[in-house]
């Protein structure tokens, strides 16, 4: 039988169905106990078809239910849905005394929460995969909000989750896509939407990002949750590595962007990776997206040698307040970064290099040895880079001079540089022991930073 017409049959069937529970909903909306009861009929289906069409009703319920329905529903996964102790223990006891595979199999779906089960049939209905990427956005909202101790049942909820969503969005199933200005507009207009780093501002600054010459804009898409974007970074065509960010978002004329021909590029920039899906976190994409876009680009331009990011340094400006205020600074540093607190003090040439020599070594500092609770950097931005194995090559002064930039960063952004034989080995170095590599450049400004902070002359 033809698998398309057969397809396309289930989805003319899971459609309709979706149709009429819609309109039975605006009769009377749901409750978590009627949601938590769909589930159970669709755990306890057999047939396909069925299957399908308890899946669209159980996801056209969630969809009705109220922010606290929904919050009790979740309470309700982790209590009805979890793995069955008595029958661990007693597929335990059978593997225990007879050692083999067909015992240690039986184990392994003993200990496998009936919750992943139900996932996997609810994925079952027409734009199922992109249901649950928003039922888990809702999970992780709630562990936001929940204390530590409040967290620990909803938390297994988010582990079966990102269980099964690292195998259906595996690299095999992700398709990149080039945008430009001749992309639908559907897409565009998400892209507008989820750009994380740089705002766009309208659809005359995304032309100006996406139509130049020396522009080139990847997504990462799923063939399973249609033209929703995963992940999008934002590349410059650059002589040499850029510095500061307001030329390349300006694009007002060509002297002001690095460059007009593409074939004089030797760099390559990644000034803008935005993930697209709240509910994917955790579910990394952007080592497979940096490689292969580096692999597009060199097919197209051969004589590229350099790829680097152009990277915000979020949290760095809180972090640099707390050092100056707790005292851990000599007072003399301390009355210098206050001038911080100005809104121009970038403005004043005599004071931003007054600064700079304070503030730079001390983003070293920030960047090469602070960490957080895991033994991995401070930093989110560093996390993700040196994670896919970049390098810490340079830190830009002034290098964004936007309010956003001077608030978060202190006007600071960092090249991240990408040297394709050093990938894999910096790759397994951050994952093994946390390792930040870095240039000379950083490791000199560090170096000045300990000096710095002991009150001795950071020269």
């Amino acid at each position: 039988m033809n698998m398309t017409f057969l397809q396309e049959l289930f989805n003319s069937i899971t459609q309709r169905d979706a149709r009429l529970w819609r309109r039975q909903g605006e009769l009377s909306a749901p409750d978590h106990a009627q949601m938590l009861a769909a589930c159970h009929a669709l755990l306890e289906s057999d047939g396909e078809a069925s299957s399908i069409s308890l899946a669209s009703r159980a996801l056209s319920m969630y969809n009705r239910l109220t922010e606290d329905e929904r919050t009790r529903f979740f309470e309700g996964l982790a209590s009805e849905f979890a793995a069955d102790p008595a029958r661990i223990d007693q597929a335990y006891e059978t593997y225990r005394e007879a050692r083999d595979n067909p015992s240690l199999h039986a184990l392994f779906d003993a200990c496998e929460p009936r919750r992943q089960e139900l996932f996997r049939r609810l994925n079952l209905a027409s734009n199922g995969t992109y249901e649950l990427v928003r039922m888990r956005e809702g999970l992780l909202a709630r562990l936001r909000d929940r204390t530590s101790d409040d967290r620990q049942e909803l938390a297994a909820i988010d582990a079966d989750f990102a269980h099964l969503f690292g195998s259906w969005f595996n690299r095999g199933f992700l398709m990149l896509k080039r945008i430009d200005w001749n992309t639908p507009a559907s897409i565009l207009e998400k892209i507008i939407r989820y750009e994380a780093v740089h705002e766009i501002r309208d659809w005359d600054d995304l032309r100006r990002r996406l139509d130049a010459r020396d522009r080139r804009c990847f997504a990462f898409f799923h063939p399973a949750i249609g033209d929703e974007p995963l992940i999008f970074v934002e590349v410059a065509l650059c002589k040499g590595l850029p510095d500061r960010i307001q030329p390349i978002l300006s694009g007002e004329s060509a002297g002001e962007r690095s460059i007009d021909d593409p074939e004089a590029a030797d760099a390559a920039a990644f000034f803008g990776i935005s993930n697209c899906q709240t509910g994917l976190r955790g579910i990394s994409f952007g080592n497979f997206l940096i490689k292969q876009v580096v692999q597009e680009l060199k097919l197209e331009l051969p004589q590229l040698k350099y790829f680097v990011t152009l990277s915000p340094v979020p949290g760095f400006a809180h972090w640099l307040a707390e050092q100056r205020d707790d005292g851990t600074l000599p007072d003399e540093l301390g009355q210098v970064l206050h001038e911080l607190d100005a809104t121009d003090w970038h403005l004043d040439p005599a004071q931003s290099e007054r600064l700079k020599a304070v503030v730079k070594p001390l983003a070293a500092r920030y960047l090469v040895e602070e960490k957080n609770a895991r033994g991995l950097p401070l930093n989110p931005v560093a996390r993700f880079h040196l994670g896919n194995g970049a390098e810490l090559h340079r830190i830009n002064w002034l290098g964004d001079i936007s309010p956003k930039g001077l608030k978060q960063a202190a006007g600071l952004m960092v090249n991240y540089l990408y040297v394709l034989d050093d990938i894999e080995r910096n790759h397994e170095n951050y994952t093994a022991n946390a390792t930040v590599v870095c240039s000379n450049e950083v490791r000199d400004l560090n170096r000045r930073a300990r000096k710095m902070a002991k009150g001795e002359p950071a020269k």
